[in-house]
């Protein structure tokens, strides 16, 4: 028998623009869709530059891994599709503090567009859940 395949949208989160769920998990390992950096409070993005959509992108990606099980510790590879390279150095910057010296396997790539009107960056991730539960030990 294989394994199941549980896909999440949070509420809490930008909706869908599409027919995907936020995150799917199977076992140990979460896969999270590409998201933009949208304020979920207004739907629209977070701000007009690279370095503001970063954040609300990393802060999205946070949040699917912590309701996952998992977090930062635990992510094994990062896609970031930009718009325009010229925005790697922003978007690295706030990469690069949101993982506070974390450093999974990441690719960048170049895009002549992303499916959000108006997004300069979208991410997408794979991790696996946190440690299993400390043992217990005792008499």
């Amino acid at each position: 028998m294989g394994r199941k395949v549980e896909t999440y949208t949070l509420p809490g989160l930008m909706k869908p623009i599409g027919p995907y769920s936020h995150y799917a998990k199977s076992g140990d390992f979460i896969s999270i869709s590409a998201i933009a950096g949208v304020d979920p409070a207004t739907q629209e993005l977070a701000g007009a530059d690279a370095a503001s959509q970063t954040a609300q992108i990393m802060q999205s990606m946070k949040l699917m891994l912590e309701h996952a099980g998992s977090d930062f510790d635990h992510l094994l590879h990062v896609t970031v599709f930009l718009a325009d390279m010229a925005d790697f150095t922003s978007m690295n910057d706030v990469y690069e503090k949101a993982l506070d010296e974390r450093a999974p396997a990441r690719s960048v790539v170049s895009v002549s567009a992303l499916p959000k009107q108006g997004a300069l960056v979208t991410m997408s991730a794979m991790a696996v859940v946190s440690c299993d539960p400390p043992l217990v030990t005792g008499d």
